[in-house]
């Protein structure tokens, strides 16, 4: 690889380090209570599984993995990873930024759950061949420069017969369509501008007060070409707010709001088997 692209790349990493050092991912749904107690983290997760993705419990399936060996890429908090703890997994969690590991091992120390946490490049993983049962990584793989290399480490890592677990950003979501390429893209004249989707995303998806993290999207045959080396590999989308039909969001019937959210969500959810 070329030095100038090299660099280029460790300047993405370094503002994704700056980003998430500084804001770490769904802390300001703690904001209320005092940051890294109780109180703090209980307010996370409540705004997560009930009020975000009340979806995301079955669908990842905290509960289905006791007794296996389950890396996290990108652990941020350790939202996620405490719940595969708390229902038997042996977990380890890795993250670019030496915060998010800070506070993921501090919430495991809270509530008395055991866990290995290390600072790596999910690019890089610092772990031998055939490693885990499980790799998961929610929302973190469209953020890194070189998304194949990543996909490739989980792979290498996984033990035979093992399973990823990876959400991606989804390309024909309404939240895509809707809110970046219509709303903000062409109606507020950001595309016309010369603005790149990707540069709006950065803007107006996870944003910083002086950073805008690196933010991709992925189409099924996009996400399929990803997760090749994988020998099956499935598909789901979902994820989407009332909020995002703004005053007619209330008054979509629940069975609708459901197909919808399944069809149009902002979530590709992959599970692949090794």
């Amino acid at each position: 690889m070329p030095e100038a692209t090299k660099s280029l790349l460790e300047e993405e990493k370094q503002r994704a380090r700056d980003q998430w050092g500084k804001d770490p991912a769904g802390a300001v749904y703690g904001g209320a209570h005092e940051f890294g107690s109780r109180e703090f983290f209980e307010r996370v997760e409540r705004h997560r599984y009930q009020e975000y993705a009340p979806w995301m419990r079955e669908v990842m399936g905290f509960e289905r993995h006791a007794g296996e060996n389950l890396l996290e890429v990108g652990c941020g908090m350790g939202t996620d990873l405490l719940q595969f703890a708390r229902g038997g997994a042996i977990c380890t969690g890795v993250d670019l930024t030496p915060r998010s590991i800070q506070i993921t091992r501090r919430r495991f120390e809270l509530y008395e759950m055991p866990g290995t946490f290390l600072v790596t490049d999910g690019e890089r993983l610092a772990f031998s061949d055939h490693s885990f049962d499980i790799v998961y990584s929610n929302g973190v793989l469209h953020h890194t420069p070189d998304t194949e290399a990543a996909v490739r480490e989980i792979h290498r890592v996984l033990k035979p017969g093992g399973m990823a677990r990876v959400m991606l950003y989804y390309r024909h979501s309404l939240n895509y369509w809707g809110e970046i390429i219509l709303h903000r893209g062409l109606l507020r004249g950001q595309l016309l501008r010369g603005q790149t989707p990707e540069q709006i995303m950065g803007r107006c998806v996870e944003y910083g007060d002086e950073t805008e993290p690196l933010v991709k999207v992925y189409s099924r045959s996009q996400a399929r070409r990803l997760f090749e080396p994988f020998r099956t590999i499935d598909f789901e989308v979902n994820q989407m707010t009332r909020a995002e039909f703004h005053a007619f969001g209330p008054l979509i019937p629940e069975g609708l709001f459901r197909a919808l959210r399944r069809r149009f969500g902002w979530s590709l959810i992959i599970t692949a088997r090794k």
